[in-house]
């Protein structure tokens, strides 16, 4: 279900007026007219349980749409049955020129609360561009408004692996039972097997959290990987293939929900010898 990212909150009479880019994509792109009743979420930082309302549009006019939100009249979007999902972080490693737009776009479609981009060794040293963050986030609203995911994704600005690993121990000093994965192209490292279980067998645990760590083209070096690995994160190899960057983040996100998604349907056991 499309989903409309209101640019700020209503009035206190529960009026919304819109232009510019806002009034162009309701009017000229959904073809919205008077009379018509579209689902909006609330502005990031605002949202809560009650975020999601319906708008009805009272007037389209001057290049203004003014809508009415009726904030009892919240959707529900959760299917019967569907269980919470723990928050699922995006450790990002710089990829290839525009390459990281697609990473956003489909990350926010999968579900990705937040994305960290980070300098790994093989990233291509890039031009900071103060504006990168800023179109990261306009992707972010364009594919949340697409998708409709109810998820309010992040984005951070490029860290050091430094910096990202000091992150990891902040936040999951704040979970019960946090994961963290880091997808790996090669199934042996430079002294023991690295993939140790798949993600059936790392997500049996039930987390409250997971992150997962995808390398740039050329994936990990190996001082990278064991600094993953000593930072309590699982490493998992993927089949025999080699997935490029931009597919591996869409890859593993989508593996996470959909175990998670169907976690009461399957058990484990144990292989008959």
């Amino acid at each position: 279900m499309k989903l409309f990212i209101l640019p700020s909150l209503p009035d206190s009479q529960g009026i919304v007026r819109l232009t510019g880019k806002d009034f162009h994509y309701l009017v000229r792109v959904r073809r919205l007219k008077e009379g018509a009743v579209f689902n909006a979420l609330l502005p990031v930082g605002a949202e809560s349980l009650s975020s999601e309302v319906r708008v009805l549009v009272q007037s389209v006019s001057d290049n203004c749409l003014t809508g009415e939100c009726h904030p009892g009249e919240q959707i529900n979007r959760t299917p019967i049955g569907e269980t919470s999902l723990p928050p699922i972080i995006l450790f990002q490693a710089l990829p290839k020129g525009a390459k990281l737009d697609l990473i956003v776009r489909q990350a926010v479609e999968g579900g990705i609360a937040e994305i960290r981009p980070f300098s790994s060794d093989y990233s291509i040293p890039q031009a900071e561009g103060a504006g990168r963050v800023e179109r990261w986030r306009r992707i972010i609203k364009e594919a949340r408004q697409q998708s409709g995911s109810s998820t309010a994704t992040e984005i951070a600005p490029p860290c050091t692996m430094e910096a990202l690993l000091d992150y990891w121990e902040t936040v999951k000093k704040r979970a019960l039972r946090p994961l963290g994965i880091i997808l790996h192209q090669d199934p042996i490292g430079p002294a023991v097997p690295l993939a140790q279980s798949g993600f059936h067998g790392y997500l049996s645990i039930n987390p409250d959290l997971v992150v997962l760590a995808i390398g740039p083209e050329g994936g990990f070096s190996p001082e990278e990987v064991s600094r993953f690995l000593t930072a309590g994160f699982k490493a998992l190899v993927i089949g025999n293939t080699v997935l490029r960057t931009e597919t591996a983040a869409l890859y593993a996100a989508a593996a996470v929900r959909i175990i998670l998604l169907e976690s009461t349907t399957w058990t484990l056991t144990t292989p008959h010898r």
